[in-house]
């Protein structure tokens, strides 16, 4: 699956179509698309966490799901109205409140559906914050 769409062109996308995404500063960023792949970085603030100091479950479940449609976006191109159908999410380990990363790899890429497996970390993808995999439904051309 070779992508159709760079990094830059897909934040440039959620930036002019997604808005909101940003509306107290930039959080997310794409930091590269490969084949069947990207990699989004999530660069949390104070409202990103939980008492205890850690990145909340619902910050980490949106990078998840922002970078899992930005993987369809790069495949597919600029096309708004794909959504989510199902987003399933395991947490392995608590984060700190530093930047934290998700690669998202495309398991199957259809005219209808995507899924994706992504996984989230902060150090090293060996020691993974969360995993999940999602499943997007792609509108009819």
């Amino acid at each position: 699956m070779q992508p159709v769409m760079t990094a830059q062109e897909i934040d440039t996308f959620l930036e002019t179509d997604f808005p909101q995404l940003h509306i107290d500063g930039k959080t997310f960023t794409v930091v590269s698309v490969g084949p069947g792949a990207v990699t989004m970085q999530f660069t949390p603030n104070e409202r990103h966490l939980r008492p205890g100091g850690t990145i909340s479950g619902p910050s980490m479940f949106a990078l998840a799901d922002v970078a899992a449609y930005a993987a369809v976006l790069a495949h597919i191109g600029p096309v708004a109205l794909a959504v989510t159908t199902n987003l399933n999410i395991n947490f392995l380990r608590k984060p700190e409140l530093a930047p934290m990363l998700c690669d998202c790899r495309l398991l199957k890429l259809g005219k209808r559906l995507a899924v994706i497996d992504a996984l989230l970390y902060q150090s090293a993808p060996t020691e993974p914050l969360a995993h999940a995999s999602a499943t997007y439904s792609i509108p009819p051309r």
